[in-house]
């Protein structure tokens, strides 16, 4: 088969098919778009990092504040996340972002009328440092937020 003449059908076959091929690959890396956008938003929920600053949602026209109380966010160490202006309770789960560790839940507690606190610990990960989500929901509204943790 290999030793076989280079035939005018063949050649029209073969420049067919890389035709096909590259215009493929060319439409799919024009077309492409990451699955978290460069404005921070992803599925249609904004994503905040909350390591660098604290986060606002829109909530039932009142600005949710969502921050972190613990300043140096470390595997095995209990973190605080902090809901302030929020009249229910909410509920959230942690999940890895640079690797799948399964979910780790929050539970809060009510500080003051409108304020939540709630404290978890995420395990340790062989990526350093490693990125993890929350997503918050309350009222069937869905806020996510992103941090970093270092070995």
């Amino acid at each position: 088969m290999a030793a076989e003449k280079l035939t005018r059908g063949r050649l029209i076959q073969i420049i067919v098919l890389m035709t096909i091929l590259i215009s493929a690959f060319i439409w799919r890396t024009v077309t492409y778009t990451s699955p978290e956008g460069e404005d921070g938003i992803k599925d249609g929920v904004k994503i905040c990092q909350l390591d660098t600053t604290d986060c606002q949602y829109l909530l039932d026209d009142k600005n949710v504040d969502v921050q972190l109380l613990t300043k140096e966010l470390s595997a095995q160490t209990p973190i605080r996340l902090q809901i302030t202006n929020i009249d229910v309770k909410p509920s959230a789960i942690v999940s890895g972002v640079s690797m799948n560790m399964g979910t780790v839940p929050i539970v809060f507690t009510q500080h003051n009328k409108n304020t939540w606190v709630g404290e978890f610990t995420v395990p340790e990960c062989t990526h350093n440092p490693m990125v993890w989500a929350v997503d918050i929901t309350a009222k069937n509204t869905k806020m996510s937020s992103q941090f970093t943790v270092t070995k």
